[in-house]
């Protein structure tokens, strides 16, 4: 049996450029990942391909050829030539459609764990190529260090070291799907072209913070005139206890607040789920 964690993905920026003429836009985003919160991934063998899906959010959640831990199953072997027979079980404990990357990091667990359960010993670059089919965040999840995701999600640079915060975050239970956020994002009027800055040291709080300050995430406009609930969420991280910064991950509804170490974040958890008197929403406490 071979076993793999698949992290939350945080996009702390997120810049948009207008649509290309195929559709896609370009990115800039600063992204990194949580230290102990996010998915599943056990692979055993079976004599086909099987999908079991478990957990808190695996409710409505689909097995069949559209889940993109089945595509990224099959893609791997199709590009490596072997048969599809491995039974992939994944416990989903990140929300759905939550701008957190869990569907992306879903299937880059899956393609590093088939890799060593298959025997395919496939390069990290081979490995970026077939994940690029998948969508713009599977690269980043597939690297699962902090990079600087450019291009339309396809150019990656490592960022050197990221300063360590506490994190928080919160998810209104409401889903919020990349594609409508994008359109409302063009139908306001998308953004300027994208003048690409590297990026500066944020190996410091302080460095780190002065950054996420001058660059925004370009979707937050667009993700809250459809999920209302994203800009409580925010008031609630905004209202909490030693709060640095808050901020929407990538196309929503999951924000996220940083704190000066992970002690304060649980505190800030504790605040948010005080106010929230049971409301439903989701909200748990980690580290970048």
């Amino acid at each position: 049996m071979t076993a793999l964690f698949a992290p939350a993905k945080l996009n702390l920026t997120l810049r948009v450029g207008p649509p290309q003429t195929d559709g896609r836009h370009p990115l800039d985003s600063l992204v990194c990942f949580t230290h102990g919160l996010g998915d599943h991934l056990r692979v055993e063998a079976a004599p086909d391909l099987r999908i079991e899906i478990t957990g808190p959010f695996s409710k409505g959640l689909s097995a069949g050829p559209d889940n993109l831990v089945f595509r990224a199953a099959r893609i791997l072997a199709d590009a490596a030539g072997v048969p599809t027979r491995a039974h992939l079980h994944l416990i989903k404990n990140l929300p759905i459609a939550s701008g957190i990357g869990g569907g992306s990091a879903d299937a880059a667990a899956a393609m590093h764990a088939l890799n060593e359960f298959w025997n395919l010993n496939l390069l990290q670059a081979e490995l970026l190529v077939l994940g690029a089919q998948l969508g713009a965040d599977v690269p980043a999840c597939l690297i699962g260090q902090p990079v600087h995701m450019t291009g339309t999600g396809e150019t990656l640079a490592h960022t050197g070291p990221l300063a360590a915060m506490g994190v928080v975050l919160i998810n209104p239970g409401v889903p919020c799907p990349t594609g409508p956020v994008y359109r409302t994002y063009d139908a306001l009027g998308s953004g300027p072209i994208l003048s690409v800055q590297p990026l500066p040291d944020i190996s410091s709080r302080e460095n780190l913070l002065a950054y996420l300050q001058a660059m925004p995430n370009d979707l937050e406009q667009a993700a809250i005139s459809l999920v209302p609930e994203i800009a409580e969420a925010m008031s609630c991280l905004a209202a909490s206890p030693n709060v640095r910064f808050v901020r929407m991950s990538g196309s929503g509804a999951t924000c996220f607040a940083l704190y000066d170490h992970e002690e304060a974040a649980q505190a800030g958890k504790n605040f948010v789920l005080k106010g929230l008197a049971n409301r439903g929403f989701w909200v748990e406490a980690d580290r970048i």
